[in-house]
């Protein structure tokens, strides 16, 4: 008998418990996966039915492009589900159930990340990676004040310098902007860039996801090239290159 769609199609409920028990894996129990349109927007169809979030509403999303995002990740999988393999799912369940519930606690801490952001703090030693961030990041700062109108100052080494608190306000106030599904994807990339710039950049399209992770990963980069890197380290690296990625597919699909 099939299980009611509410109960069992729960993606974060699964990852959190990560189904360590084979009984515990859910079976794939459906064979048509679409998308289909309706009142409020583009809906993920399993067998004609729509799937729910872990707080019992319906999946569905505002463009048939992020719809068919989610759905493909529904299609490609195997006999049981792989939570892990999901991550626009993940993302949609979190805009419909927290993020439309929570918006200015989200939008609080985006601008918190833009108080410490990554481009405003250059190494002072080694000399070569501090000219290598002012060369590379420098033109993110310049391109947030002229297009965002938020003015961050670098400074140099790990001591913290507090930035113009209009700036802060004007990174909330841009996040606030968003729906639910953008300011989503906008609330994970800036914690996985260290910057709220980058962030905004990729939301925009004028950064690729990919980029975007090189650009805040400058430092890592080139301790790796001075010491080499071993397979644990470019897995992890791979992984979150990856997540970077499918946010930018993401923001895209929300375009339409």
């Amino acid at each position: 008998m099939k299980p009611p769609l509410s109960m069992s199609l729960d993606p974060n409920v699964a990852a959190r418990k990560g189904f360590r028990e084979s009984e515990e894996r859910l079976k794939r129990f459906w064979k048509a996966v679409d998308v289909a349109e309706g009142e409020g927007g583009w809906s993920v169809t399993l067998d004609g039915r729509t799937p729910k979030t872990p707080a019992h509403a319906p999946l569905r999303l505002p463009t048939e492009a992020a719809a068919r995002l989610v759905a493909d990740e529904w299609a490609a999988q195997g006999e049981f589900i792989e939570p892990g393999t999901m991550p626009a799912t993940r993302l949609a369940s979190t805009a419909i159930d927290r993020v439309s519930r929570a918006r200015e606690p989200v939008a609080d801490e985006i601008a918190a990340f833009a108080g410490s952001d990554l481009l405003c703090y250059l190494a002072d030693h080694p000399t070569a990676l501090a000219v290598e961030q002012a060369r590379e990041w420098t033109p993110w700062r310049d391109w947030a004040a002229l297009e965002l109108g938020v003015v961050l100052e670098p400074a140099e080494g790990v001591v913290h310098r507090p930035q113009d608190p209009a700036a802060i306000a004007r990174v909330r106030e841009l996040a606030l902007r968003l729906d639910d599904f953008a300011l989503t994807g906008l609330a994970m990339a800036t914690p996985l860039l260290g910057s709220a710039v980058l962030a905004f950049a990729v939301q925009r399209a004028v950064l690729s996801g990919e980029a975007a992770f090189d650009l805040s990963r400058l430092d890592e980069a080139f301790q790796e090239r001075q010491w080499g890197v071993d397979a644990e380290a470019a897995d992890r690296t791979a992984a979150r290159r990856a997540e970077a990625a499918l946010i930018d597919r993401w923001f895209r699909a929300l375009e339409g």
